[in-house]
């Protein structure tokens, strides 16, 4: 964005609140606008009386910006204000703001009052965040009352009205679930006795409590996050989001608040609220602030401090993404569609935990599962419901197992079955029976690679010959952050001969647009927004059907997949890394290295 030079004339001095007028000449005097879209704008809004903020209202009316004809917006208007008032931009990221101190420093109806925020509480410092930045009255009274020196910072007024009322809503929320019983509750393996405090527990269905939990699922949906950690500690309790693999800091409080939150969602998720000695899990289906369906999955924990929960978010699009979303090459995506269009076999993705194979399944299980297609699943646990498919969850508690499952499947007239996870030798005999009486078989495996699910099996104790008649292919696959598209820039540094140093003896051809991760208001200054997959797809021929019945070393089945057209992790993500999606050091944190 342009902005006006810092002279003499540029910061200039003005009393009193905003003015949309004033605003606007100053915008034609620095640039920003054309003379006549200056004059255009002042009669347009002297039409209509609104009590918007001037900024607001500015950017309701979409003023074409003189240098290329894009509208300007609230936030391009409030970095050229910055500039004009020599104040430092800021765009709220509520993750990065201490909700609990904001509450301490000053009353809702006095940041109200002065249209501003206080967003970050240090020793000495208070940032405040003005949307004004030519009224000042409120500055001394502040620095009397915090004890610091008040550092203003600009923000947008809708980024300020917005955070004002959720932060004193969710603080006056916790207060009054703190009020409502102990503080100190919640089973400790150090537990300190206070004597004469009231050992009442909170109510889970304190209307506090209520408030508290559900700003703290909008608030995870908002901030795309794919994880909610509730964590006890010895003196308070943590909630942190996981957001494009990486784990923030969300909030701090009470581990009394906490012990009564996680008892109200365990009882909206049908799990037993008393038993805090084992594991449980449970699920929630509930509604984005959009109305958009969202499925969590509920697992909780006993830890030395108390009950942990952590809440797996799954998005609603999940299912119905493409292979190009997935992030599957060309190559790679027209393979994979061969392989599950096939009438029996089976099909094996690879991978860590949280790598997305239940998302690669889900959605290439929705595009089998038409109306002449019968699905069946049998899951621990179910991660999405979806209506296309019929679905079960193991119970070990009633010895109904990943064996037990399939066993019964077989008599459901099933086309295509899918396996949440081959474990042992009698889940794997299953699925090999399965596909050998003419099924269409997925699952899953916790391997490195994708031929190192082929040694997997006979490991288990699949003979080799079984593996040759019914394996029909193996993807394994990572997830890597992707670089944000708003501030990434070209990174000379990166070559066709660094890139060829990475995938040795592989090579790179083509162009090489490889970008770096800069920082910016819209990825919290990471660099990076969202994730896509890397994969690795083997598709099993009769060569290398050959070489698994004559040996089982790893390395050679690792040169006959390449041979049969199989890329390699590493070789993915380099490819990723030269279309500018994402960068050399996600690449070797996510993928094992080539041999």
């Amino acid at each position: 964005m342009s902005t006006p030079a810092t002279n003499g004339t540029a910061i200039r001095r003005h009393d009193g609140p905003l003015e949309l007028r004033r605003l606007v000449e100053w915008l034609a005097e620095d640039g920003l606008i054309s003379p006549a879209e200056a004059r255009r704008t002042i009669a347009r809004c002297a039409q209509a009386e609104s009590r918007q903020p001037p900024l607001t209202r500015l950017a309701s009316v979409s003023m074409p910006r003189e240098a290329d004809g894009k509208p300007l917006d609230i936030e391009m208007l409030t970095q050229w204000l910055a500039v004009r008032t020599g104040l430092a931009y800021l765009r709220i990221d509520p993750l990065k703001v201490d909700v609990s101190k904001v509450a301490d420093t000053m009353s809702a109806a006095y940041a109200e009052r002065h249209k501003v925020l206080p967003v970050q509480v240090g020793p000495g410092e208070l940032v405040v965040a003005t949307s004004e930045p030519f009224l000042v009255d409120w500055i001394a009274e502040v620095e009397r009352q915090s004890r610091r020196t008040v550092r203003r910072v600009l923000a947008s007024p809708t980024d300020i009205q917005r955070y004002t009322a959720e932060f004193y809503a969710l603080a006056k929320s916790v207060r009054a679930a703190q009020k409502a019983g102990s503080s100190t509750g919640g089973a400790n393996f150090e537990q300190l006795v206070e004597l004469g405090r009231s050992n009442r527990q909170l109510d889970a269905n304190d209307q506090g409590v209520v408030q508290v939990v559900d700003w703290l699922w909008q608030y995870a949906f908002d901030q795309r996050a794919s994880d909610i950690h509730l964590e006890p500690r010895r003196d308070q309790g943590v909630i942190r989001f996981r957001i494009d693999g990486v784990l923030h800091p969300a909030y701090q409080l009470p581990i009394g608040v906490m012990n009564a939150m996680i008892a109200r969602i365990k009882l909206l998720g049908r799990m037993d609220v008393v038993e805090k000695r084992r594991p449980l899990d449970g699920r929630i289906k509930t509604r984005n602030m959009r109305g958009d369906e969202i499925e969590m999955r509920l697992s909780t924990l006993p830890t030395a401090f108390g009950e942990k929960m952590v809440m797996r978010i799954f998005d609603p699009d999940t299912a119905v993404k493409d292979l190009d979303a997935l992030g599957f090459a060309s190559h790679d995506a027209q393979r994979w569609q061969q392989l599950v269009t096939r009438p029996h076999g089976i099909v094996l993705v690879t991978g860590p935990t949280g790598s997305g194979k239940t998302t690669t399944l889900y959605s290439t299980l929705k595009r089998i599962a038409t109306e002449q297609v019968n699905v069946n699943t049998i899951e621990d646990p179910i991660e999405m419901i979806e209506p296309a498919f019929n679905q079960t969850q193991v119970q070990p508690q009633l010895d109904f197992g990943f064996t037990e499952g399939l066993r019964a499947l077989m008599r459901q007239d099933p086309d295509v079955i899918m396996v949440g996870e081959i474990r042992d030798l009698a889940t794997a005999e299953m699925a090999v029976q399965a596909a050998l009486t003419g099924h269409l078989v997925f699952s899953t495996l916790h391997t490195n690679d994708a031929p190192s699910a082929i040694t997997r099996l006979m490991e288990l104790g699949v003979p080799a010959y079984l593996v040759n008649a019914v394996v029909l292919g193996v993807l394994a696959q990572r997830l890597v952050r992707t670089l944000c598209a708003n501030c990434k820039q070209p990174d000379e540094t990166v070559t066709q001969e660094t890139l060829a140093v990475l995938v040795r003896p592989w090579q790179i051809t083509g162009a090489v647009r490889a970008c770096k991760a800069i920082g910016c208001v819209d990825c919290r200054m990471t660099g990076y927004r969202g994730r896509t997959g890397l994969y690795e797809l083997l598709s099993i021929g009769e060569d290398f059907k050959s070489k698994v019945g004559s040996t089982s070393d790893l390395a050679v089945l690792r040169r006959q997949a390449a041979v049969d057209g199989m890329q390699p992790l590493r070789l993915a993500g380099a490819l990723r890394v030269a279309e500018g999606l994402t960068t050399i050091e996600e690449v070797l944190g996510a993928t094992p290295p080539l041999d």
